[in-house]
């Protein structure tokens, strides 16, 4: 995949000097989508706003763009164009920003398919575990021909909360986002783009690199389903903080153990949660309940008061379950993980692993260890 489009301007500067900056498409109008239309804006990017549900962008569209508001962004940022049309939104776009749950985006696939042009970079911030493998499949079910780059990212660049309508608080920043393309040999090309905006995407070696350091896959669920009483309770608690008591901490280190196995197995070495925590919000402990503590970045995000959400209906099927089946494809036992997934399937009444990310449906089942390295380094299209 090639054909990038030209950008030689400065980033920091609004008006360029003749030469093509690019124009980005946020697509979803949530808590992460709206903080990154936002920052975008401030910066002085043309962006336009995709959702699917036209009555979410009302706000947007009467204000003209998005109030941002936190420590390290400040500001309002102006919206182009907010449409729940994808053809409008992707028509001239250089960069398509997919920030929805991942569950989202096998959808988002479908509706881009018909309407990307070669050249296009499309970015999932983040793909949870081999996201970006499922975007290309979809697009190719759907007949998409485009010369289109599909990369996802480690984690999501902020954290972030809807603070009103057409207004969105940002907590924090990453200092550094790892991201990988399906073709690992385009990540330079790709960087070369969103970096104009984007300095914290750092190369990401490849798309399984990514997929085994996503993080969310060990607090999200775990911190949800560990604490369930008092997120079904009226009560307000911290949830990376309070909701971290030394016991759930020891369970989240074991998940987080079987994370780095499966990896191993595979022949990556995956980042510990305790080394994430520290590259991405230079927060340090001796373990890892006094690492998340100390990352101050977490300090005042609630938890939801509510169990069907995407911590659990997300981060299982998207997250855990590709784990699981590439973890029993190479006889790495997941106990902590498997429970995670019978538990929420047992609440939700729904089977996660049919559901979600298995090998199966990603089309790569058959793969043996070799044909699957070839992949993440783009020497075997799925």
């Amino acid at each position: 995949m090639s054909a990038y489009p030209t950008i030689t301007c400065d980033k920091n500067s609004a008006e360029g000097s003749g030469a093509h900056r690019p124009v980005f498409c946020v697509m979803g109008a949530g808590n992460g989508g709206l903080a990154m239309a936002g920052h975008l804006g401030i910066m002085g990017y043309e962006v336009r706003l995709f959702n699917r549900t036209a009555a979410r962008l009302d706000a947007v569209r009467l204000a003209g763009g998005i109030y941002v508001t936190g420590e390290d962004i400040d500001g309002f940022g102006k919206v182009a164009l907010a449409t729940d049309q994808p053809g409008e939104a992707l028509d001239g776009a250089d960069v398509i920003m997919v920030v929805v749950p991942a569950t989202g985006h096998r959808y988002m696939a479908e509706r881009c398919a018909p309407h990307l042009k070669d050249g296009q970079i499309v970015v999932l911030n983040p793909g949870r575990t081999l996201g970006a493998i499922e975007f290309v499949q979809t697009l190719k079910r759907h007949g998409c021909q485009a010369n289109v780059t599909v990369a996802e990212t480690q984690t999501f660049l902020y954290a972030s909360r809807i603070a009103g309508p057409a207004q969105v608080r940002v907590f924090r920043v990453k200092n550094s986002i790892p991201l990988a393309t399906v073709r690992a040999h385009n990540i330079p090309q790709c960087l070369s783009v969103v970096r104009q905006a984007f300095p914290q995407f750092v190369p990401g070696d490849s798309v399984f690199k990514t997929s085994f350091n996503n993080i969310g896959a060990v607090f999200h669920p775990a911190i949800m389903l560990l604490n369930t009483g008092w997120v079904e309770d009226p009560a307000d608690f911290e949830f990376y903080h309070q909701g971290v008591t030394p016991s759930v901490a020891h369970i989240l280190e074991a998940l987080d153990a079987e994370r780095c196995a499966v990896a191993a197995a595979l022949g990556f070495r995956a980042m510990s949660a305790r080394e994430w925590l520290y590259y991405a919000y230079d927060a340090a402990g001796r373990d890892l309940r006094e690492a998340m503590r100390a990352n101050m970045g977490y300090r005042g995000i609630q938890a939801p008061h509510r169990m069907e959400m995407r911590y659990v209906s997300e981060d299982v099927p998207c997250s855990l379950v590709p784990m699981i089946s590439l973890g029993a494809k190479f006889g790495v036992r997941v106990p902590v993980m498997n429970s995670l997934v019978d538990l929420a399937s047992a609440m939700h009444g729904r089977d996660y692993r049919a559901e979600g990310r298995n090998l199966e449906e990603l089309g790569i089942a058959d793969m043996d260890l070799k044909q699957l390295r070839l992949l993440a380094i783009g020497e075997l299209d799925t």
